[in-house]
């Protein structure tokens, strides 16, 4: 709590010019956050408690007993699933906003590196750049829930990367120089791939082994904050999904959903482990799959004069994750 009030004070010293452009107020974890997307919770790998979305996420049916090896010594127990809100992800169109510290740092070149919606009537379609700011954010550790609980993370509250210093972000030379891969799977081609991941996403769950592919959101590739969509709310949620991406392309994202006996590096992502609740500039009050049309959700989340405080087209999602653990005792 310490260093999530010094960021805070931090940012209000440098952003205090900036409240006309990008208006919101800071994230309130109590209200703000569905608390009803930590469900469902499993038990053993076959005891599942609670599902308040509607349908049940892909849940792997492993052995009710978990052994565990930590610098030497091992640990005998049962396994333990849940969804934590441990991340955030701000998608905006004002660098150097934060809506979820409710102010915004001064833009050392004003007018560089801002949003912007080309005219689809000039290329051939709509195409809609971000900036994004991906945040730690351990909600229970903030808030002293569930203290003596040992699958939680022991971080404290961070801004972990901005996109404004990625020259990668805003350059698809760079990011094709960097990712060629995405030679094979930015194309009609591949994209064509990505309908039953679509049509997966809006019954249920994404496909996993279509890593290219964000359902209705559009494709993983390229690895910058341009993204194809005449929709702002849509273009939004694929873009804080596509930083997900990238982090874990940059082996910078842990998998905390698919092993009990601790957290892997995953460069090629499992997108069902994760799921996005929009909180500004509308709270929202479910958790999304990753490409899930915004015709079933996206309805009045991004009005054109915002919602109280809140600038249109500044997105703040919350990232709830899948977390498994194991839950025993050492001999």
């Amino acid at each position: 709590m310490t260093r999530l009030i010094a960021v805070l004070a931090l940012v209000l010293c440098l952003g205090s010019t900036g409240w006309a452009v990008c208006r919101s107020r800071p994230l309130n974890p109590m209200t703000d956050i569905c608390w009803s997307c930590i469900f469902p919770v499993q038990f053993g790998g076959r005891l599942t408690i609670g599902n308040t979305q509607g349908n049940t996420p892909p849940e792997d049916r492993s052995s009710p007993v978990c052994v565990c090896s930590n610098g030497g010594s091992v640990t005998i127990g049962t396994t333990v699933s849940f969804y934590e809100p441990a991340r955030m992800i701000e998608t905006v169109q004002d660098p150097y906003c934060f809506p979820s510290l409710g102010s915004q740092m001064s833009n050392p070149q004003p007018g560089f590196l801002g949003g912007a919606k080309d005219d689809p009537t000039i290329h051939g379609g709509a195409r809609i750049f971000q900036q994004a700011h991906y945040y730690v954010l351990p909600v229970f550790q903030l808030m002293n829930l569930f203290a003596d609980f040992p699958c939680l993370e022991q971080k404290g509250f961070d801004l972990a990367y901005m996109t404004e210093v990625d020259p990668v972000w805003s350059n698809d030379t760079l990011a094709f120089l960097l990712n060629p891969e995405a030679l094979l799977f930015a194309n009609p081609a591949s994209q064509l791939s990505c309908i039953p991941d679509s049509v997966a996403a809006n019954g249920g769950y994404p496909l996993d082994p279509l890593f290219w592919c964000m359902g209705s959101w559009g494709g993983s590739y390229p690895l910058t904050g341009s993204i194809e969509g005449r929709d702002d709310t849509t273009a939004n949620a694929g873009l804080a999904a596509r930083m997900l991406f990238k982090l874990g392309r940059e082996m910078l994202l842990l998998d905390t959903g698919t092993s009990a006996c601790g957290a892997i590096v995953t460069p090629i992502w499992r997108k069902s482990l994760y799921r996005l609740q929009e909180a500004r500039p509308v709270r929202g009050s479910e958790c999304i799959p990753i490409g899930r049309s915004d015709f079933i959700w996206g309805s009045g989340k991004n009005p054109p004069r915002g919602a109280g405080q809140n600038a249109p087209n500044n997105f703040l999602w919350i990232l709830t994750r899948k977390n498994k653990c194991c839950i025993g005792y050492s001999p």
